[in-house]
């Protein structure tokens, strides 16, 4: 970022305390859990020639945990995790520990012509990975929109649960901690998917909290070739404008009519908060239209939201409306 924000006023300064305070209290009782999940085995490098291992162990990984997961009465996790072991799903990492990481490959990403990352937001987890409203249920009705628009392109896209979201009721959420480490983590995991599809341009999807991430990723992307950004449900992106993320993808955002973070204050104080809102006219992204739906329903089939970001995630950026 360039330049510094302005310093709120008392009254924003005690109401970001007054949250902060909230979500503390809210969440001391979820400490101290004890752990009964394995770590997962250290994987290959992402690349062309352990593409295939790293779905084995990937799904081996998973079919561990299930195990684990029906031995301790762990019914949400259990239910879950047997829907990840059905034919044809494939995962490019899996870490069952905490509430979970997931890594899941929708369509043929050695041979996609175009690659969409979804990157998801607050509260999501494993238990919830497959829901409509998260990022496995959403990345699969987002193929399916780009199937049907498009038959003829080559397209994947990566439901990419690759980093640790905070809860919506948690200090994290206030703060770019998760995110920091998230970016990091999502520029590994594009540098690989890279090595293994030279040939594809990617587009990252970045929803929510995901929006966070993403923003603190963007100029640290290294030869991946991302060519589309889109935010949308965001909270603000630690940037003043879209030049300052410092890349050279066309930058979109988007919010619907019915999100709650429009209310969400756009500032950054003491750590606290994300800046600037990404589809205010000065940050200079470009907007796309993104309905008139609640926070969770941007990859809801049928909306115009979900048709918008699978013509971002095609590159087809002059169909795309405003």
């Amino acid at each position: 970022m360039s330049g510094a924000h302005p310093a709120p006023g008392r009254r924003t300064r005690a109401v970001v305390a007054a949250a902060v305070l909230t979500v503390t209290a809210s969440t001391t009782a979820a400490a101290g859990h004890a752990e009964a999940y394995a770590g997962p085995a250290r994987l290959p490098d992402l690349s062309a020639a352990t593409l295939d291992a790293r779905y084995q162990a990937a799904g081996a990984e998973i079919a561990r945990a299930w195990a684990t997961a029906r031995r301790v009465r762990d019914h949400d996790r259990a239910r879950a995790l047997s829907a990840f072991l059905a034919p044809g799903r494939r995962f490019l990492s899996f870490d069952a520990r905490g509430r979970g990481q997931a890594v899941e490959v929708i369509g043929d990403l050695a041979a996609a012509d175009r690659i969409a990352v979804v990157v998801p937001g607050a509260d999501t987890a494993l238990a919830n990975f497959d829901s409509p409203k998260f990022v496995g249920g959403g990345s699969r009705a987002l193929y399916r929109q780009a199937r049907a628009g498009a038959p003829a392109e080559r397209i994947a896209v990566v439901a990419w649960l690759g980093y640790r979201p905070p809860r919506t009721l948690s200090p994290e959420v206030l703060t770019g901690g998760r995110a920091a480490a998230g970016a990091r983590a999502l520029g590994r995991f594009l540098t690989g998917v890279h090595r293994v599809n030279a040939r594809a341009r990617i587009a990252l999807l970045c929803h929510s909290y995901g929006s966070v991430v993403c923003g603190k990723a963007a100029r640290h992307l290294g030869a991946a070739p991302v060519d589309e950004i889109a935010l949308f449900g965001s909270p603000g992106v630690t940037a003043h404008r879209a030049s300052d993320l410092g890349t050279s993808a066309r930058v979109w955002a988007g919010r619907a009519g019915g999100d709650w973070t429009r209310y969400v204050p756009k500032i950054s104080f003491g750590g606290i908060g994300f800046g600037a809102d990404p589809i205010s006219p000065g940050f200079g992204a470009r907007r796309f239209d993104a309905g008139t739906g609640p926070h969770s329903a941007y990859l809801k089939p049928g909306t115009v939201a979900l048709r918008n970001l699978a013509l971002i995630a095609l590159g087809r950026d002059a169909e795309v409306t405003g």
